[in-house]
């Protein structure tokens, strides 16, 4: 269940990460609010997680999710960089990330 909690809590955070850029430093109302909602059920949802999934394995599960998540969209809503070294690096924490998983004994 832990591993379940801690996806729910990556995908959360790859909102609030993509609600900072449209609240404006919170000078848009419901990006702000939901800014505020999905900052608040990311960290939720990721101690639920805690309670069974080892600390280091865990927070950087979840923020390697946000990371690649928001580094993806980003691509597409914002047409960042599709560079070969920014998707080769995005792949290397990709990898990352699914070593923990592999390696952890939960």
């Amino acid at each position: 269940m832990g591993w379940l909690f801690l996806i729910a809590a990556g995908c959360v955070e790859i909102i609030f990460a993509l609600s900072l850029k449209y609240n404006q430093g919170f000078t848009k109302l419901v990006p702000s609010i939901v800014t505020a909602l999905s900052g608040t059920g990311s960290f939720y949802l990721l101690m639920l997680a805690l309670k069974t999934l080892p600390l280091g394995t865990a927070y950087a599960v979840w923020t390697g999710m946000g990371a690649v998540g928001v580094a993806i969209i980003s691509i597409f809503l914002f047409k960042e960089s599709v560079e070969i070294y920014r998707l080769l690096s995005i792949m290397l924490v990709i990898i990352g990330i699914a070593g923990l998983k592999l390696t952890d004994s939960y």
